[in-house]
C-alpha cells in the first residue's frame, strides 16, 4: 500500500523539500509516502480560472491509480483531529488501497476531482502554501504510523 501526495505544483523553496523528504524517509515499507507532482496549468495566457482548474484536474486524474481511495484536500472538509487521522489511516492500512491525498492548485481543486473523492479532509481552515501543506500532512501521517505502532513520537 502507497500513501500518495498528488500535489500540483512542481517549484517548492528548498525547506519544502527537505522537510517532506524527511518525514517521508521515516515512514515503514508498508505505509510509504511517495510525492506526486502534478505541472501546474500556464495562467499567463489568459485562460480562465475554471479551464485552468479543469487542466489541472485532468492532470490530476491522470496520475491517479486505478481502484485508489482519493482523499481532496479543502478547506471545506472535516478537519480531523490527529487521532481521527491515525483511525482512518488505520483502516486504510486494512483495506490495502493505495490512498491518494490531493492538493489542488493554486486556485483550489476542480468540483470534478472533489465528487470523485471518498473524502473530502482539512489541514486546516486557514488557506495554506503549498510547500506547508504537503509538510503538514507528511508529517501528520507520520505521527499517525507512530501512534499505530506505539512509538513515543506522539505525545497527546
Amino acid at each position: 500500500m502507497r500513501l500518495l501526495i498528488v500535489s500540483v505544483g512542481t517549484k517548492l523553496p528548498a525547506w519544502a523539500s527537505d522537510a517532506f523528504d524527511e518525514y517521508a524517509k521515516r515512514m515503514p515499507r508498508e505505509a510509504r509516502v511517495e510525492l506526486v507532482e502534478i505541472k501546474p496549468a500556464s495562467r499567463t495566457e489568459g485562460k480562465p480560472v475554471e479551464t485552468v482548474m479543469e487542466i489541472e484536474a485532468e492532470r490530476i486524474a491522470g496520475a491517479l491509480p486505478a481502484g485508489c481511495e482519493i482523499i481532496a484536500l479543502d478547506e471545506r472538509g472535516k478537519n480531523p483531529s490527529t487521532v481521527e487521522l491515525t483511525e482512518l489511516l488505520k483502516g486504510w492500512l486494512g483495506g490495502g488501497r493505495d490512498v491518494a491525498f490531493v492538493i489542488g492548485g493554486a486556485d483550489g481543486l476542480h468540483p470534478s476531482i472533489k465528487n470523485k473523492a471518498n473524502r473530502l479532509l482539512s489541514l486546516s481552515r486557514m488557506t495554506l502554501p503549498h510547500g506547508l501543506a504537503r509538510v503538514l500532512l507528511a508529517e501528520q501521517l507520520y505521527r499517525a504510523v507512530s501512534l499505530l505502532k506505539g512509538h513515543p513520537y506522539h505525545r497527546a
